[in-house]
């Protein structure tokens, strides 16, 4: 028996392929299994082949490997599509009753179960159950207690009536029936469970989850693949805390209604993905030079253009930090995981207030859609700690003001970070524009002030170095001459591959980095290590062109930018080829 459980359902978009799959994750994580999806679906609403994996153990486990152990195949297609990772002892669960399917050819040394998961679901009720008698064969064939799946069908149906719940039950047992009296077979998996209890989510509701407890207070948005959940979290929910959702007609109006949000005191955000983040870059000067904190999230797909809008990719990383024009001062922080989209989240939040600037929270496909499992103390509400920066009040503002008592919002000060005060502070009336200005706000052309307030802005970011812990996520063996430096989604492919590496005997140091701009110094790490790999998910290395700029070294890179994620078996494969070869020559 292998030590983790690999299980996926395929077939056409529309066919409930996702619902599925949330409902059978729901239930492995209920009966205290860890759990990490990964979902493979095309970018339309019907047609196209779409599948839902769950990888699952009584441990942690950060990464899809390429090893499917049960599969429930909708289509003839599903099983050409998955047969690579298929292995001598896989079950494939189908309706050799459909037309389409009645003469399925089931790869040697793999094990066919024909369900007429169709005929059962309308004897349950009705055919849309088909698939739900299909999570009851497989519990039958992992020895799972249906009981752990009626939990997670009664969260799922419950406010459909308890009929539909019953029916869907019914459903399931009828499949885990239909296997146990039909195959004498001695399955050779055996699903343990624990009684510990887990939080699932995805990373789209963690970076939700996250702007709640920072005190975000207003969210516009335009639906755009993946970045639409972050608005579905907060719909209904940022309401109970006095917030307020709007779906504005485009992304450009989401930016600019954001800005005007925070403008007016309340903690804001918007989020896209590159197309929208295209279209957002006409605001990001005006979000700059007024100094307005605001927290834009990008959850980045595969581009250019309309691309692959449901693929991987990290190829929007240069468009966060250098996008728009002139030199816009900004912070651009990539979460590393899904528990990360919270923690990462809270803070964009602080420092967007702590220095008045635009932060980028760069997430990505793998990371928003992927669902896994975390200890519910992971995301302490009570531990958040909110830092507004330099808000002054009624008694605070006369220190600010010129020698006509005027407020001056753009002070020059040493650090860069001018005091803010809200609309409605006494005697702190003021204005900004998007033309250059002085201290009050005020447009001007002078040259001595144009220089001093973008030096004045500028200075922010340095004094972020100074003051921030922008530093790296550390993994594998500290003293190993091989050094691995990524960032982003791919650390839990990595650090399993870290496994792998050392069962080859060969040992990493492992560098994840959740800061891109203003980010850590690794030049030091890069010229103590004897051979350095640069890990990311584009064609062009976008991450390593900037650590080369700052270690002036070149680096060897691992680049995957096919649509898929990395996979941990597949990575730690491709780290010791790249080991190997013969060093990168300038």
């Amino acid at each position: 028996m292998p030590d983790d459980l690999n299980w996926a359902i395929g077939g056409e978009a529309g066919d409930g392929i996702d619902s599925t799959g949330k409902i059978f994750a729901q239930a492995l994580s209920r009966a205290g299994r860890h759990v990490f999806t990964s979902k493979d679906f095309a970018s339309r609403i019907r047609g196209g082949y779409t599948a839902y994996k769950i990888r699952s153990s009584v441990d942690r486990v950060e990464s899809v490997v390429d090893r499917l152990d049960i599969l429930v195949a909708l289509t003839e297609r599903t099983i050409h599509e998955n047969e690579d990772e298929l292995h001598d002892g896989s079950v494939i669960i189908y309706d050799g009753e459909r037309t389409e399917m009645e003469d399925v050819e089931i790869p040697e040394g793999m094990i066919g179960l024909s369900v007429p998961l169709q005929r059962l679901a309308e004897e349950a009720g009705g055919a849309i159950m088909q698939n739900i008698v299909a999570l009851g064969a497989a519990c039958e064939v992992t020895n799972f207690p249906i009981e752990n799946l009626d939990s997670a069908l009664e969260k799922k149906f419950g406010d459909k009536g308890e009929s539909i719940v019953e029916n869907n039950k019914t459903a399931a047992r009828k499949g885990q029936e239909f296997v146990a009296e039909e195959y004498d077979h001695e399955f050779e998996y055996d699903i343990a469970t624990t009684d510990n209890d887990y939080v699932l989510l995805n990373g789209d509701q963690a970076i939700g989850m996250g702007a709640i407890a920072a005190g975000c207070r207003f969210y516009a948005g335009y639906p755009i693949t993946p970045a639409t959940d972050v608005m579905e979290y907060l719909t209904g929910r940022i309401e109970q805390y006095g917030g307020e959702v709007v779906q504005a007609e485009d992304e450009l109006s989401a930016i600019n209604m954001a800005l005007g949000a925070a403008r007016a005191g309340a903690r804001a955000m918007t989020a896209t993905s590159g197309p929208g983040i295209d279209l957002m870059t006409e605001t990001f000067g005006l979000v700059a030079t007024s100094e307005t904190p605001l927290v834009i999230a990008d959850v980045m797909r595969s581009g250019p253009s309309t691309g692959m809008p449901t693929k991987q990719e990290q190829g929007d990383l240069n468009m966060t930090l250098y996008g728009g024009h002139g030199e816009v001062p900004r912070f651009v922080v990539a979460p590393t995981n899904v528990a990360e989209c919270f923690h990462k989240t809270v803070e964009a939040f602080n420092l967007a207030e702590k220095y008045q600037i635009p932060v980028f929270l760069l997430a990505d496909l793998a990371m928003a859609v992927t669902e896994q499992t975390f200890e519910p103390d992971e995301f302490d509400m009570d531990a958040v700690e909110i830092d507004r920066g330099k808000i002054v009040d009624d008694d605070e503002v006369e220190a600010w003001t010129d020698e006509k008592d005027r407020f001056q919002p753009h002070f020059p000060t040493a650090d860069g970070v001018s005091p803010r005060a809200l609309p409605g502070t006494t005697n702190a009336a003021h204005m900004s524009t998007g033309l250059e200005h002085n201290s009050l706000g005020r447009r001007t052309e002078d040259t001595d002030v144009r220089v001093e307030q973008v030096d004045k802005r500028n200075r922010k970011v340095e004094t972020a170095r100074e003051n921030e812990g922008f530093d790296v996520r550390e993994f594998g063996d500290p003293d190993a001459d091989n050094l691995v430096i990524s960032w982003g989604s791919n650390e839990g492919a990595m650090r399993e591959a870290l496994d792998y590496l050392d069962e080859e005997g060969v040992d990493v140091r492992f560098l994840s980095v959740p800061y891109i701009f203003p980010r850590p110094d690794l030049t030091e790490d890069i010229e103590a290590a004897d051979e350095v790999v640069v890990v990311e998910c584009n064609e062009t290395g976008q991450f390593a062109d900037l650590l080369e700029h700052d270690a002036l070294e070149r680096l060897k890179r691992v680049n995957k930018y096919n649509g898929v994620r990395f996979k941990a078996d597949e990575l730690a494969a491709d780290i010791q080829e790249k080991l190997a070869a013969e060093e990168v020559t300038a």
